[in-house]
């Protein structure tokens, strides 16, 4: 399968990791930033180098095509890649707006190739057992869940990316940094979010335009509430990702650099040893993009081999960015906001926060 990666930055290299352990055929690199470029082509073997990705997609056809660029570019890159009847994997969140979002998922339809959103958290092996016993009916009822996140981004980490902390290009700490283990929450309710109230602010970024502290609270279709605690404003360092589900048989609480971790696991029916559970199913990766690329490009090419949807597809990549702009809306009306939503961006929040 020949692949190809878009854009050549701070994540590019788990992309060729995880190409590289499935045995891709790894035809081309692009970027527009001529030294990352180098960098990264520098590192492979017989692989083109390109500074125009539509020039890449016509000379090389990849099958597959992993888009890493900046987040406020994923959505047309993806869908020029679909229209040359490419598969992508496109980098969270696979989309600033529900316009692009829905026109990406059409346009992989319309041409029948395969959308997968990176959100690699899915396959720790902490979450696929968590998941497994929730479809298992071993929670009963979900009653309550939490995702917090407690991380540090300070003025260094903005100035070595200019689109960092932009409308325009990013959004603030829930669409950037949050986002994937709010992917995981949805995921793990085993409902849609219905509705949502949400308080957003920037208490210490001034130089970036969006938010460095979100804090909401979801409502669920199956009746199940949420709780969501994101920012990037803690001294001196990152303290902690988790996510915690309360149903009406089980407690659990997943933590670590990367949801890696189970640090509780109370299950009623006794089927498995809580420490034991902890002790085989928690991984301590090196940093914050844990072990899942790998497992999600074997799921992505196993979809496109076997023509079924990937875990993370399109619809499912939706999900977080939507709620995540539902949570925008809501902070600016002061209202609750209900879900689905029919339009937004990340676009219509610029001044808010009048740090432009």
């Amino acid at each position: 399968m020949r692949y190809a990666l878009i854009g050549c930055g701070r994540i590019s290299p788990h992309h060729i990791m995880a190409a590289r352990n499935k045995q891709l055929e790894i035809v081309a690199v692009c970027d527009i930033d001529p030294k990352k470029l180098e960098k990264t082509a520098a590192q492979l073997d017989h692989v083109h180098p390109y500074t125009d990705y539509k020039t890449m997609l016509e000379e090389e056809t990849p099958d597959l095509v992993a888009i890493a660029t900046e987040s406020g570019k994923h959505a047309q890159i993806a869908l020029d890649c679909i229209g040359a009847g490419c598969h992508v994997i496109i980098e969270k969140p696979m989309a600033l707006s529900i316009e692009e979002a829905d026109r990406v998922i059409e346009l992989a339809k319309q041409k029948g190739v395969l959308v997968c959103v990176n959100h690699q958290n899915r396959f720790n092996r902490s979450i696929q057992y968590v998941h497994s016993a929730i479809a298992q009916g071993r929670f009963g009822r979900i009653l309550h869940g939490s995702a917090r996140i407690f991380w540090n981004r300070d003025r260094e980490y903005y100035e070595q990316a200019s689109w960092r902390g932009t409308w325009e290009q990013d959004g603030g700490a829930l669409m950037n940094q949050c986002i994937h283990n709010i992917d995981l929450l949805c995921w793990l309710m085993g409902s849609e979010a219905m509705e949502v109230f949400a308080y957003t602010d920037n208490l210490k970024h001034p130089y970036m335009e969006a938010e460095d502290l979100g804090v909401a609270l979801v409502k669920f279709q199956n009746g199940a509430y949420c709780v969501i605690e994101g920012t990037t404003n803690v001294y001196p360092e990152n303290l902690e990702e988790s996510l915690t589900l309360l149903g009406e048989t089980a407690t659990v609480k997943v933590g670590g650099k990367s949801v890696n971790e189970i640090l509780e696991w109370k299950v009623a029916d006794g089927l498995d040893d809580s420490d034991s559970v902890k002790k085989t199913l928690s991984e301590t990766p090196p940093n914050i993009y844990g072990y899942g690329h790998t497992p999600l490009y074997a799921d992505m090419i196993d979809a496109i081999t076997n023509g079924r949807q990937p875990l993370v597809n399109g619809e499912a990549g939706k999900r977080a960015m939507e709620l995540i702009l539902a949570i925008y809306q809501s902070a600016v009306q002061g209202l609750s906001v209900k879900l689905p939503l029919l339009r937004g961006k990340t676009l219509d929040f610029k001044g808010r926060f009048k740090n432009e």
